[in-house]
């Protein structure tokens, strides 16, 4: 079959960066013309520059045996140093680290000084346990500071952590710990979530006991508990240990040791696909010379003036490299939020960027859809002035998302950067360098400078300017995953195999380049529709459906179709203040015309549902495996990775 995809929609704003934002940018267009002059040389100088070295590196690139990569693999370094100790030697140990907000209102500052004492107790607790290099522990907390502390502690002693989002079920939970052969579980008794306590401890003890005919778990010897929602728990004598005895009795003495740049960092699971979770494994120097570089340049860090809120839980890679590691590891004050964006009332984010005077915003398109579906109104009862960059992660931003982000949270001025990267990547690989692109809404950009990325069809041949094909990237890159723990023969088949004549690491994803050769996202390749022998993206149909005044979110699938072979099937959500002015009546017959007269009558959808919800999971993607599901009248598959379980029924409910 054809990798070619249609490409309907022409997206034709530009916005360069101002004089002001330019003058003083981190990022330069000389970075561009180092990188290609020598890639690998580009990269070393980011790791000398960037980070401290126990023992200098010689080596930078090996690969000699792809797609095994090293990188910096004679240099020695300790992660938590990077992030903690030498700021406090430099004299910065009372620049706050982490401004802590709890759902209900409590908030805690704490310093670097206060952030790496804490983290040296925690690495003696560790020491005292048992816990050293090589060993995992699996963390399965809410966004409070401790969480980031673990991630560190684990780092500081050499072992390998494996966080656990705290929406996952026990079950969920215990492959993950069984797959890793944890030794420590780290949790809290519980968490706040949408105003009130949702228990982690009591998930533990089930994950922990035997289960669905299994044993009980073999390889875990402690539970390490914060105390946070204050709910009852059972408690194992002997196994489970309170934070808040063990860790302030600990001594604040420890001097963090080098490990090898390609020590194991962590294991993070992917969720959503069926069968074993794959455990993406990555490694020490390259993740966080890459995961440092890329948080200072696309963020346009300046680690003393700047307060920068990445909105990710830190069960997800994004939490990994832009909360607990790259911010950190550049010194830099960042906001840390417990709960959800609408609690307790919906301009509940807005409000903490007034309180913090955050400069710097890193959020989800599925966020900045649901702000667009209740309206301007919010965000516009507070002062956002503070804030200079908006960045976007997470899937395809649709342009009148975009415009929307800029307009009304941005203030009409601030820069935009829409980052394409992902679990495997470790790092930011394509997007705006703010002050350097002119940008344009609902486009990934470019390639970062020392990264190489193509867009090639199913033989691996570069499309060409104005064609659309499958993303690959080209050469080996310092973030770049090592491995499927305890599986390599799966690694190499699923991300290596299609391309293995070339050395091209394949993505999973259908991408377009326009005519200056900048890269759009078209969404999953699994997800491309063939509709009458052409193959379309739900993004772009998407993107047409949200640049209609009444739309919100859309969501786009392909159901089969006896005419066509598939049919285009839309799920949206209407603004609340298109239904506080109008009638729903006849909207969905409105909006099948109106994707005909922007995109053609190709991509005119066969049904529109209007419904309240999207099917998405706890990091905000939409699960279009189910809305099939209900467009192909099928019962709906699996919903355990839903942020919310019922939507699915209220849904079919609607479409019946």
């Amino acid at each position: 079959m054809s990798s070619q995809i249609d490409h309907l929609l022409n997206e034709t704003r530009r916005f360069a960066p101002s004089a002001e934002f330019a003058d003083n940018a981190v990022a330069t267009a000389e970075l561009y013309e180092r990188a290609a002059a020598d890639r690998e040389g580009f990269w070393a100088d980011q790791a000398r520059d960037l980070l401290h070295w126990h023992k200098p590196f010689t080596q930078v690139l090996d690969w000699s045996n792809p797609p095994f990569a090293t990188w910096f693999a004679d240099g020695e370094l300790n992660v938590a140093y990077n992030c903690l100790d030498r700021h406090v030697e430099a004299g910065n140990g009372d620049r706050v680290a982490l401004l802590w907000e709890g759902e209900p209102g409590d908030s805690r500052r704490v310093t670097y000084a206060e952030l790496t004492d804490e983290v040296k107790r925690l690495a003696n607790v560790f020491t005292d346990l048992g816990v050293g290099a090589g060993d995992r522990v699996a963390i399965y907390l809410p966004m409070i500071p401790e969480a980031v502390a673990a991630m560190l502690a684990v780092a500081r002693v050499g072992a390998i952590h494996s966080v656990v989002f705290g929406g996952f079920s026990a079950d969920s939970l215990r492959t993950r710990i069984d797959d890793a052969g944890a030794k420590l579980v780290i949790t809290a008794d519980g968490g706040y979530r949408k105003g009130k306590v949702s228990p982690l401890k009591p998930a533990v003890d089930l994950a922990l006991a035997g289960r669905n005919g299994g044993g009980a778990q073999e390889t875990v010897e402690h539970v390490l508990v914060v105390r946070r929602g204050g709910n009852d728990v059972e408690w194992t004598e002997g196994r489970d240990l309170w934070w808040h005895d063990v860790v302030p009795a600990a001594s604040p003495q420890h001097e963090a040791q080098p490990f090898p740049a390609e020590n194991p960092l962590f294991i993070l699971y992917t969720s959503g696909t069926t069968g074993k979770p794959k455990g993406i494994l990555h490694t020490s120097g390259g993740y966080l010379t890459q995961t440092t570089f890329t948080n200072r340049v696309v963020h346009d860090l300046h680690p003393e003036t700047d307060v920068f809120w990445c909105t990710a839980d830190i069960g997800w890679v994004t939490g990994h490299s832009y909360v607990a590691y790259g911010p950190l590891a550049n010194g830099a004050t960042q906001v840390l939020y417990e709960g959800t964006p609408d609690m307790p009332h919906p301009g509940r984010w807005w409000e903490i960027v007034e309180k913090y005077g955050v400069t710097i915003l890193y959020t989800a398109p599925t966020a900045i859809r649901s702000f667009m579906k209740v309206g301007r109104e919010v965000p516009q009862k507070f002062d956002l002035s503070s804030l200079r960059l908006l960045g976007s992660v997470g899937e395809p931003i649709n342009p009148e998302a975009w415009m929307w982000y800029r307009k009304i949270i941005g203030g009409k001025t601030t820069p935009i950067v829409d980052t394409w990267w992902q679990t495997e990547t470790g790092s930011i690989m394509i997007s705006a360098l703010p002050g350097v692109t002119e940008t344009k809404p609902g486009a990934a950009q470019v390639a970062l400078p020392g990264i190489s990325i193509d867009v090639v069809d199913e033989d691996g041949t570069h499309v060409g300017n104005g064609n659309g094909g499958l993303l690959v990237v080209t050469e080996p890159w310092p973030s770049m995953l090592r491995g499927i723990w305890g599986d390599p023969d799966r690694f190499v088949e699923t991300y290596w195999e299609k391309f293995r004549t070339q050395g091209y690491y394949f993505a999973g994803d259908g991408a377009r380049l326009d005519d200056d050769g900048d890269v759009w996202l078209m969404g999953r390749v699994d997800d491309v529709m063939n509709v009458s022998g052409h193959r379309l993206s739900t993004t772009e149909i998407e993107s047409a459906l949200v640049a209609n005044e009444a739309v919100a979110e859309a969501a786009v699938v392909g159901a089969s179709d006896e005419a066509t072979g598939q049919a285009v099937v839309a799920f949206v959500i209407i603004k609340q203040s298109y239904l506080s002015a109008h009638s729903p009546e006849g909207l969905a017959g409105g909006l099948r015309s109106w994707v005909g007269e922007q995109i053609g009558p190709i991509a005119r959808p066969r049904d529109v549902y209007i419904v309240g919800e999207l099917p998405k999971t706890r990091s905000g993607k939409i699960m279009r495996r189910l809305l099939r599901d209900v467009a192909e009248g099928r019962e709906v598959g699996d919903t355990t990775t839903l942020a919310d379980t019922a939507v699915m029924s209220v849904i079919s409910a609607q479409v019946r």
